[in-house]
C-alpha cells in the first residue's frame, strides 16, 4: 500500500516561497481565481500542492511560472525560500523596456508613442 503523498495549503506555500508578503493576501489572491496549479484554476487557498506540481499566477506586472520542488517548514530567508522551487518563468525579451532608443535622458515623445503601442499589441 502506497503511502499518502504529503501537500501542503497553497496559499501557506506561496507565503513560505516569499511570493506574498502575507498569507491572508496569499489566499485572497487564490480565492479570487488568480492562480493554476497545472493548468486548473484553484479556487479554494486550502487546495494542497505537492512536489512537482507546477504553479501559474500574476506577481505585478510579470505572470509567474513555478514549479514545486518543496515544502517549507517554515517562513526562512529569502535563499531557503528559493531552494523550495524552481523558477519557469519566461524571458521578457519581447517586452519594450521604455528606455530611449538614444543614448540617456528621457524618453521623447515619439519613444513613448512607440512603447505605448507595442503594449496595447501584446495585450490584445
Amino acid at each position: 500500500m502506497d503511502a499518502p503523498v504529503p501537500r501542503m495549503r497553497i496559499d501557506k506555500w506561496l507565503w513560505h516561497a516569499r511570493f506574498f508578503k502575507t498569507r491572508t493576501l496569499a489566499a485572497a489572491t487564490v480565492s479570487a481565481g488568480h492562480v493554476r496549479i497545472n493548468s486548473v484554476k484553484a479556487s479554494k487557498p486550502a487546495h494542497g500542492v505537492v512536489a512537482g506540481d507546477v504553479l501559474t499566477f500574476a506577481q505585478g506586472d510579470l505572470v509567474r511560472v513555478v514549479r514545486v520542488l518543496a515544502h517549507g517548514v517554515r517562513r526562512g530567508p529569502a535563499s531557503e525560500a528559493q531552494a523550495l522551487y524552481e523558477d519557469l518563468t519566461p524571458a521578457r525579451d519581447d517586452v519594450p523596456s521604455g528606455a530611449p532608443d538614444s543614448e540617456g535622458g528621457r524618453p521623447t515623445k515619439r519613444d513613448r508613442r512607440i512603447f505605448d503601442l507595442d503594449r496595447r499589441r501584446m495585450l490584445e
